[in-house]
């Protein structure tokens, strides 16, 4: 039953200190002393935490459930209400003090440290260089669309349309976090939808958050589909080679030997190589006794002589929820991009090469198909093993974040 005034009122000390609970994890704290402290228990990415909400009768029963509701509606929109807190505590400003750069760097702390350094200081740097400058020192409750069309148009009249949208989105990820935590009403950065020159076309729908993607893999293990559907889908987030290619693959190309594949790259038509994790290998093992006698690994459905079709793996996609707004097949290569570069701190160099790129060196000269070899091999089965902790914890309903191991030398 909820907690009543005259109950909280009446609470006596006792020899130890007790709780008596009000509801959705709100609670007093009744000690010896006689002191009553407001506390509420929550969960936080899987672990029990505390939040504190001040002294009973300065902070009154009506008004320890306002703050029990505000700090369950930030943790509905990922936020820490701990961590948060912390970090209006450490900017050490009064509640009238909210400039758009102190509420900034607060966003920072709270939504960016499971975040890799990279990333980071991509992001700290669109802050520094282009919105500090320009609205750092206002209001954030004050700044409008026509504050920010100024400082985006700059960027984008330098012939940088891709880091405009990209410092748009940084913005309004800020005046959202400004509304969550009440320092502002409005997203002055949604009114700028159609401002901007559209960036490039070709994107194609992508998952990059690592736990929507242990999600995804979890979909795909509980898919009712043929084998070579199934293979296929989990080879693709796998190598992340370009949909085509795979489908394509020919039992011949397999290397058992050396653990690799050698095809020829749609774009490139060069020879490219993609290495074979341990997962790779016992995907392809389990499925050799079922599609062995097709010439390819991924054979069509209506005969055994013809690769697999190029929707079978979208119309997977779709029966298990995720259309092509969502992630396509084609997606597991930013996918793999995004999470390599970002979350596990690997060289573009090796990223771009694994992906069959176009990746020249200083002098102009493409890099051959063995270049890197002997990292993007340690990359790829390091993919692997990264996916299966993304899936065991999606299975769990936990989330991995943070850097598995430092890869950028």
């Amino acid at each position: 039953m909820p907690l009543t005034d005259r109950q909280v009122k009446a609470a006596k000390p006792q020899e130890k200190k007790y709780k008596i609970s009000d509801e959705k994890g709100l609670y007093l704290e009744v000690r010896p002393n006689g002191s009553k402290y407001w506390r509420m228990k929550y969960r936080f990415h899987g672990k029990e935490k505390l939040a504190a909400f001040g002294v009973y009768p300065d902070v009154t029963l009506a008004a320890a459930r306002e703050q029990r509701d505000s700090a369950r509606q930030q943790i509905t929109m990922g936020i820490d209400p701990s961590a948060a807190k912390q970090a209006l505590k450490q900017a050490g400003r009064s509640a009238s003090e909210n400039s758009f750069e102190l509420i900034a760097r607060e966003w920072f702390s709270v939504r960016m440290s499971d975040k890799s350094e990279g990333h980071q200081a991509r992001t700290m740097r669109a802050l520094e260089n282009h919105l500090f400058r320009s609205v750092g020192n206002r209001p954030i409750s004050e700044i409008a669309a026509l504050d920010l069309l100024p400082v985006l148009r700059k960027i984008e009249d330098k012939g940088h349309v891709e880091t405009a949208h990209r410092v748009k989105q940084v913005a309004g990820q800020i005046f959202r976090y400004g509304i969550i935590t009440g320092r502002c009403e409005h997203d002055p950065c949604s009114d700028l939808k159609d401002a901007l020159k559209p960036a490039k076309k070709g994107c194609f729908a992508a998952i990059t958050e690592p736990s929507e993607l242990g999600r995804l893999l979890v979909s795909i293990d509980h898919y009712h589909g043929t084998p070579a559907v199934i293979a296929a889908l989990k080879c693709s987030a796998l190598w992340f080679c370009r949909p085509g290619e795979l489908r394509h693959v020919r039992w011949e190309q397999i290397n058992w030997e050396e653990k690799r594949i050698d095809i020829i790259a749609e774009k490139t038509h060069q020879q490219h190589i993609i290495p074979l994790a341990k997962q790779s290998i016992e995907i392809l093992e389990g499925l050799q006794p079922i599609t062995g006698r097709s010439v390819y690994v991924f054979p069509s459905a209506r005969g055994a002589s013809r690769p697999m079709s190029d929707g079978a793996v979208r119309i997977a996609l779709r029966g298990m929820g995720y259309d092509r707004e969502t992630h396509t097949a084609h997606g597991f290569r930013a996918t793999a991009r995004t999470i390599l570069d970002e979350v596990l701190n690997y060289r573009i160099e090796w990223i771009e090469q694994q992906l069959a790129h176009e990746v020249k060196d200083p002098n102009g000269r493409s890099y051959n198909r063995t270049k890197h070899l002997k990292q993007r091999r340690e990359m790829m089965q390091h993919w692997a093993d990264y996916l299966d902790q993304l899936k065991a914890a999606a299975s769990n309903n936990n989330v991995i974040c943070g850097r598995f191991g430092n890869k950028i030398a």
